[in-house]
């Protein structure tokens, strides 16, 4: 097999997030679920430390959690205009599983806090890539429930954690077309030695 063949670089040239208003309800089966959380295991994780973890929500508890997220958007003074109660009651609805990711900071770790938090990130992308690789419609997503306290309480989040991101898993309904890139000569550049 050659490089331009070969089927994991190919997916990762061309892989693309399906926002998630445009997903259809059919989301991963619990086999494929796992899959995708297993993949989030397997990343760059400097000392072991495993800094993050799941929390899985389908089915009814998508709707459930849904009155947490209207709540605390009421709560939190953002105008509630062009129905967006109801938007944020049936945010999680869009799609067939939501995971947030957690992304967990060890203080007495002599792992910079740094690395610790880039690992939860690399999480959300394995996650990503192996949904893709499903053949499912995924989008990470950190809007204002990632980051509200309301929220974060509801998840039971303890004082060194925070959301990395919320990973929305739905069906492909249109495939999605290409967006702008950056510009490859523009991002990436060679270090030479100062004369």
């Amino acid at each position: 097999m050659t490089d331009a063949a070969n089927p994991t670089l190919d997916l990762l040239r061309t892989r693309r997030s399906i926002v998630a208003r445009d997903m259809g309800q059919d989301g991963p089966s619990a086999e494929q679920l796992e899959d995708i959380l297993r993949a989030g295991l397997r990343v760059p994780d400097h000392g072991k430390l495993a800094p993050w973890r799941f929390i899985v929500f389908e089915g009814t508890a998508r709707k459930q959690f849904g009155g947490v997220l209207e709540r605390a958007y009421l709560a939190s003074g953002m105008p509630d205009e062009d129905d967006r109660r109801q938007f944020e009651r049936e945010r999680f609805l869009r799609a067939g599983a939501v995971v947030a990711v957690v992304s967990i900071v060890n203080p007495e770790s002599k792992i910079p806090e740094w690395e610790q938090v880039l690992s939860a990130g690399a999480v959300c992308q394995n996650m990503l890539i192996a949904a893709t690789a499903h053949g499912l419609a995924a989008q990470w997503l950190t809007e204002w429930y990632a980051y509200d306290d309301m929220v974060n309480q509801a998840l039971r989040l303890h004082e060194n954690e925070r959301v990395a991101g919320y990973l929305y898993f739905g069906s492909v309904v249109n495939a999605p077309g290409e967006r702008v890139r950056p510009d490859f000569e523009d991002k990436v550049s060679r270090w030479r030695p100062e004369i």
